[in-house]
């Protein structure tokens, strides 16, 4: 089966304190927003302590215009992607003429061409190399690319697939929205940019396999209000539903178990739990409907704690803290929720040596 050979992800150059954020937040929405003052401590709720920002905190007290600050999530997510792509490729140990596919996942900008058209020119990778933009996955597109990038490496075992996960959550700001959702959005949300690397089963490496195994995806009928976009004339208005952590301990369990009985496993048949964040109440309610000893979502939650909630990007820099940090032998299970509603899973056997 394929492999992931390399993760690599970017700490961006404006990262701020979760206390500063909380603190502009309740300059910008105390005059608009009525609720300010009762829900300001929802920042100190989340546990984040640092924001992983492509801009300083200036400017988002300006009245930018959508224009602007698509022009600036294209000029961002370009530069840093190459960059992330560039050490991924020497982590992998390939040449950049090696990739044969591309997969662009992002949900917080525009670009036509696509993202990764701008990637294959500025680099100059393969004029050849199959391209797959995603868009509007929301925060389950981490590991939904992951589970793509695998089944091109599936259909082609000489295949080298580069996964690329961009969110400038940051930049979707409208100062001017003072809704309840905008507010509690400002308390989370944050910028990530992440590649991977996955080579078919004709190649090997040798260390610290990270080998796919199967992956599940699913649709939630009739919940399409829970998280998402409206779309505005300025620009990207958030929603979501404070009834997600709700709908994920109703669910997730049983999803859970049904996806591992197909592979003949069981939920203690996991040994490392690669799940996306969300926000404290979201990793409360993974904890409360799974029942897994210990704490099992440490690497998860460190991530949350040290960067913010980056969208579909988070889930690889928690396998990024996975791989760097150590893990158990044993099966790996990467997990998402996304707008739809919808949940993503990716299992993983992890070996090292």
């Amino acid at each position: 089966m394929p492999h992931i050979a390399a993760t690599s992800t970017i700490d961006l150059p404006y990262k701020t304190k979760q206390q500063d954020v909380k603190q502009q937040a309740k300059e910008l929405f105390s005059a608009n927003f009525p609720q300010t003052d009762r829900l300001i401590f929802a920042f100190d709720n989340t546990e984040i302590i640092t924001r992983n920002f492509c801009k300083p905190l200036s400017y988002y007290t300006k009245q930018n215009t959508f224009e602007q600050r698509n022009n600036d999530y294209i000029e961002i997510a370009l530069n840093y992607s190459v960059q992330a792509v560039e050490d991924c490729i020497r982590k992998a140990g390939i040449s950049k003429d090696d990739i044969t596919d591309i997969v662009f996942v992002s949900t917080t900008g525009l670009a036509t061409p696509s993202l990764d058209a701008l990637i294959v020119n500025k680099m100059h990778l393969n004029q050849h190399v199959n391209r797959s933009p995603l868009w509007g996955l929301g925060c389950g597109g981490g590991v939904s690319g992951m589970a793509k990038a695998n089944m091109a490496a599936i259909a082609n075992p000489n295949a080298v697939v580069l996964l690329v996960a961009v969110e400038l959550c940051s930049l979707t700001l409208i100062k001017t929205d003072y809704s309840k959702s905008n507010f509690i959005g400002s308390s989370l949300f944050s910028d990530g940019i992440a590649a991977s690397i996955i080579k078919g089963d004709n190649y090997h490496q040798q260390n610290n396999k990270v080998a796919y195994v199967a992956a599940s995806s699913k649709l939630y009928y009739d919940s399409l209000e829970v998280m998402g976009w409206d779309f505005h004339d300025t620009g990207f208005k958030v929603l979501f539903s404070k009834d997600i952590p709700t709908f994920i301990h109703e669910n997730v369990g049983a999803d859970i178990t049904e996806f591992l009985t197909k592979q003949n496993l069981q939920l203690n048949d996991i040994k490392s739990f690669i799940f996306h964040p969300g926000g404290k109440k979201v990793l409360d309610a993974y904890a409360e409907a799974l029942q897994v000893e210990g704490d099992f979502l440490n690497k998860t939650r460190a991530v949350m704690n040290d960067n913010g909630n980056m969208s579909s990007a988070t889930v690889l820099y928690v396998l990024e803290r996975f791989i760097r940090e150590g893990f158990e032998d044993g099966y790996g299970l990467m997990m998402a929720m996304g707008p739809g509603f919808s949940s993503e899973m990716v299992l993983l056997k992890l070996t090292n040596g």
